[in-house]
């Protein structure tokens, strides 16, 4: 009985030593860690998403030296998603038209590439419907694959089956001579405002076909995107895709597609943070590196219904605006340290009560040795061998618990036993003295007389 409890406190002691040491160790790990490593998703080498991730990277890690990003090269968007969702990578491009990560959230918006439907300035085609049964021409790319499947989109709500635009996948220089000979009606390009492969493609175009080609509008962008919240509505202004001639001449409504950084729901609200934040602050600099940061923006904290919801640690920042790192960390701490330091109190709880119940324990063993030396004083010899087989129990426990007692209770301990051996010793002695001066019991001799004749 008291090996078991003596056992159980030397556990629960060991415990609560291992688990301050954790404690410890987490907080030194957190504090004294150099730097955290993040893996971002990148696009095939030279390419735009490539030349940003770097020029971001270089950026990011002057700002917060305590980071440092590995570039992880993608396919493309599409494998990029993907590339998060296995829990790949840590901050992934994506783009809004693709399937989206399952346990993403959206940090930046970074750019919106306009979707330029683009004809000659002397073509008949006026709206996306007179596309049918002719052929488009779509700039050759890292994104091809994608921008083909939002053309199917837009001709799946005005019922018009994919298959009867025929696709021709060309490079941008190629794309106005292919219009030229017929071989193509139009053509399709997705990009920015700025630098970029509708910038290109209307250039092309403009050169072969000695005019300004002209860029088809929808007058019904609000209600594609309600249909297809993956696309927005977006205005592009006069001569956005080319000054001279003005492409487009006036402004008109298109849609687009958005390129944003996702990060997984279980980012550190702290790291997501630090990184949105650095972002948005160091956009002129990327800039300068970079001119696809120019559309970088924060996502709209307001809206009620967003295709991926904000990170919730940088949706903090832009509702409550800057907090230091010490103010972050210090909100971690509280989470972490409470759950510690309960978790502390209770085991030292718990060893005191098993400390008690130990020294309680000792004092009923104490009273029995006690007890025992009291009755072997007038026991008899059966009664004798039977408290000295309890005497041998009773030193068997108090031996056993002797390591986890103190000082005191040892000494106790020790005179009890030695008082229960004496009166034992003294009781044998009694017994012995006692039957040796019994006189033993002797036989009569009885004399038969022999009978008479």
């Amino acid at each position: 009985m008291f090996g078991l409890f003596a056992k159980s406190r030397a556990m629960a002691i060991a415990a609560a030593i291992a688990f301050l040491a954790l404690a410890g160790a987490l907080a030194a790990v957190y504090f004294i860690s150099p730097h955290a490593m993040l893996r971002i998703t990148t696009g095939p080498e030279g390419s735009q998403a490539h030349r940003f991730i770097a020029a971001f990277i270089k950026v990011a890690e002057i700002q917060h030296p305590r980071i440092r990003f590995k570039a992880v090269p993608v396919a493309d968007v599409r494998a990029s998603a993907k590339a998060l969702e296995q829990g790949k990578v840590d901050i992934a491009v994506i783009r809004s038209d693709v399937p989206l990560p399952v346990n993403g959230e959206t940090l930046v918006i970074l750019r919106h590439d306009a979707v330029a439907i683009i004809v000659p300035h002397h073509s008949a085609i006026s709206s996306l419907v007179d596309l049918a049964g002719k052929t488009i021409a779509i700039p050759i790319g890292p994104a091809q694959n994608e921008n083909s499947h939002a053309l199917d989109l837009l001709l799946n709500y005005y019922s018009i089956a994919p298959d009867r635009v025929k696709r021709v996948f060309l490079p941008v220089a190629e794309i106005g001579p292919a219009i030229a000979r017929k071989q193509a009606a139009a053509a399709l390009a997705i990009g920015p405002v700025g630098p970029g492969d509708v910038v290109d493609t209307v250039a092309s175009i403009a050169r072969v076909t000695q005019g300004a080609p002209k860029i088809l509008g929808f007058d019904d962008a609000d209600a594609i995107v309600k249909r297809f919240p993956a696309f927005e509505s977006y205005d592009v202004p006069e001569g956005g895709f080319h000054a001279k001639p003005e492409v487009p001449d006036d402004t008109v409504t298109t849609l687009a597609v958005n390129y944003r950084f996702a990060v997984p729901i279980a980012m550190p609200d702290i790291v997501a943070n630090a990184i949105g934040r650095s972002i948005l602050t160091a956009k002129a600099q990327l800039m300068n590196l970079s001119p696809l940061a120019g559309q970088i923006e924060a996502p709209d904290v307001s809206d009620q219904n967003p295709m991926l919801p904000i990170h919730p640690g940088f949706a903090d920042y832009l509702n409550n605006g800057d907090q230091s790192f010490f103010d972050q960390a210090q909100r971690y701490l509280y989470i972490v340290g409470i759950p510690l330091s309960v978790g502390a109190s209770l085991l030292t709880l718990l060893v005191s009560s098993m400390s008690a119940r130990s020294a309680k324990n000792d004092r009923i063993a104490l009273r029995r040795l006690i007890a025992l030396a009291g009755e072997a004083a007038t026991a008899d010899r059966d009664r004798l061998e039977t408290l000295e087989q309890e005497l041998h129990e009773a030193f068997v426990a108090c031996v056993e618990a002797s390591s986890d007692s103190d000082k005191g209770e040892q000494w106790k301990t020790s005179l009890a036993i030695q008082h229960a051996m004496r009166r034992f010793e003294r009781r044998h002695a009694a017994l012995t003295a006692a039957s040796a001066a019994t006189p033993r019991a002797t036989d009569e001799s009885v004399e038969i007389s022999p009978p008479h004749s």
